[in-house]
């Protein structure tokens, strides 16, 4: 590869991808301006399946074995994933080499009729696709009716918007990103509506041993993130999570500690387990695996392996 070759960027081709790619690329081309790059969109699995949740159709991988593939294949240098669509398990050959400052990871309620889930009508369908937000919501409103809602983002406001469901729960990151915030969504508060791991945040994956790609993809690493997001994914890994399992974390920094917050919860609500720690972010891993150790051993029976 010669300094005038692109860098290949691979990406899931959903407009909420692309727009985090562009992020991406945005700021290598700030910190390598002498070198070029070029965006290639690759349709997944996850983006075909769309009657059935991820946790049916065979879990997180779904959104990146084939831009994987491309990357062991040597189609593409570098790739672009939400940071909570990577599986914990990552493929042989692969690892995540960055994750650039992360959004907001809070949840959103967008609702033509209502500011909050306490506002909802009883009997109001709430759309979602992820088993997470449905066990929140029947936590909070177990008189609502929650139905699988699939496809991208835009798709799903204009049914909230079409009312084919009365409201949708989303990240609010996403909407930022493709400029789609408005005063039908309604952020909810992270003390009772806990985010996933890896929400709000993207990262870098690369192939192992690429130490041309490391180093550059290292340029645009922000610690904050990158720590944080090392103590919730070894928080998932201790669970053995995937998104069969309801799980929220989500980590803190201030300074130079860190704190982490840890939930699991029963897919119809009615029970969960959840944890705290705090400590030096030099220990995030530590942290992260301890909490996800205890809430393993106390989770509701059968959650974790669902």
């Amino acid at each position: 590869m010669t300094p005038s070759t692109p860098i290949r960027i691979g990406t899931r081709g959903s407009p909420l991808a692309l727009a985090q790619t562009e992020i991406v690329h945005r700021l290598l081309k700030a910190a390598h301006r002498d070198l070029a790059f070029e965006i290639v969109a690759i349709r997944t699995t996850g983006e075909r399946l769309l009657d059935r949740s991820l946790a049916d159709a065979g879990g997180k991988g779904l959104f990146t074995k084939e831009i994987d593939e491309a990357l062991l294949a040597g189609r593409i240098e570098l790739a672009v994933h939400s940071a909570k669509d990577v599986p914990t398990l990552l493929a042989p050959g692969i690892r995540l080499a960055a994750f650039p400052p992360r959004d907001d990871a809070r949840d959103v309620l967008v609702s033509a009729g209502a500011n909050s889930l306490a506002s909802l009508p009883a009997g109001a369908v709430v759309g979602t696709s992820s088993i997470r937000r449905e066990a929140l919501v029947k936590r909070l409103r177990s008189d609502l009716s929650i139905k699988l809602m699939r496809g991208n983002v835009e798709t799903r406001l204009k049914k909230v918007e079409a009312r084919e469901f009365d409201a949708a729960i989303l990240a609010l990151a996403g909407l930022r990103r493709l400029g789609l915030e408005s005063p039908a969504t309604t952020p909810l508060d992270p003390a009772i509506f806990p985010p996933s791991v890896g929400q709000g945040a993207i990262t870098i994956a690369i192939r192992e041993g690429d130490e041309r790609m490391q180093r550059l993809a290292a340029t645009i690493d922000h610690a904050p993130t990158s720590i944080s997001l090392s103590a919730e994914r070894a928080f998932l890994a201790a669970l053995d999570g995937s998104c069969r399992a309801p799980i929220a974390g989500h980590a803190r920094i201030d300074g130079s500690r860190l704190a982490l917050y840890g939930l699991v919860i029963a897919p119809d609500g009615t029970g969960a387990v959840e944890t705290t720690r705090e400590g030096p972010i030099g220990d995030a891993v530590a942290l992260g695996r301890d909490a996800g150790e205890e809430l393993r051993a106390r989770a509701p029976v059968g959650v974790l392996n669902a």
